[in-house]
């Protein structure tokens, strides 16, 4: 078999001696651990989470639409104050879905202000149709001290942020650009693509929440975290 990448190191995710390989160019989605199957932007996340928050365990943390491996795994087997939730439409807010998890919408959180120290997201914020209030609500929700941890792909790098798809007065989807979906853990049609983000990102959060937000970028082989677009996000509450 051939590799792109192939090498020894050590996963943050979970914490173990492994093998780090991909068969792809396109690493992003194709770099994985051969113990947990975690891929850069999971590790690159945890890895910040433990070195911004080494105290993450005993903290109340709320992630929004986690994933079925990597970094959101870790966070729900090991922080006893770890709450997951996923937006399914049509269902009550606040209510646990047939699925298991609580359903809760990041532009209407039914939490109470102050509720969490820690708000995960993963690759979520370019789905959201109106990013201003998600990001007001996310603030409202977390504690004075508290941040934001979350990735996005910043593909618009430099050039301004821009709309992919809004919805209209009335509801409907006007898709404004290409048509694109990434997968979506609860639905297999996948998540439409509303935000293409640049570095102005974080002008844009902390004009709507109030947050000041940094951006790591990390690359380091051992650590298993190289790749396309794995900058961690982080807004605090000051």
């Amino acid at each position: 078999m051939s590799y792109v990448i192939n090498n020894q190191g050590h996963c943050v995710t979970c914490d173990s001696h492994v093998t780090f390989y991909s068969e792809s160019d396109w690493l992003r989605d194709g770099y994985f651990c051969n113990n947990c199957h975690s891929i850069p932007r999971e590790r690159a996340l945890m890895y910040c989470i433990e070195k911004f928050y080494p105290n993450w365990k005993q903290l109340h943390i709320h992630e929004s639409s986690p994933a079925k491996r990597g970094a959101s795994l870790k966070l729900q087997k090991m922080c006893q104050n770890y709450v997951g939730t996923h937006y399914f439409p049509n269902f009550p807010l606040g209510q646990t879905h047939s699925t298991g998890w609580r359903n809760e919408d990041l532009e209407n959180l039914t939490f109470g202000n102050e509720t969490f120290d820690l708000m995960i997201t993963q690759d979520v914020m370019e789905h959201i149709f109106n990013p201003a209030r998600a990001f007001s609500e996310i603030a409202r929700t977390l504690k004075k001290g508290g941040a934001h941890i979350f990735t996005v792909p910043i593909v618009n790098k430099e050039k301004p942020s821009k709309i992919n798809a809004k919805k209209d007065e009335h509801g409907n989807v006007l898709i404004l650009g290409t048509p694109e979906y990434h997968g979506n853990p609860v639905d297999n049609q996948g998540s439409l693509v509303t935000m293409y983000w640049g570095y102005n990102i974080c002008d844009f959060i902390l004009k709507h929440s109030g947050l000041y937000t940094t951006i790591v970028y990390i690359d380091n082989l051992f650590l298993g975290i190289r790749a396309e677009y794995i900058e961690v996000l982080i807004s605090r509450k000051l």
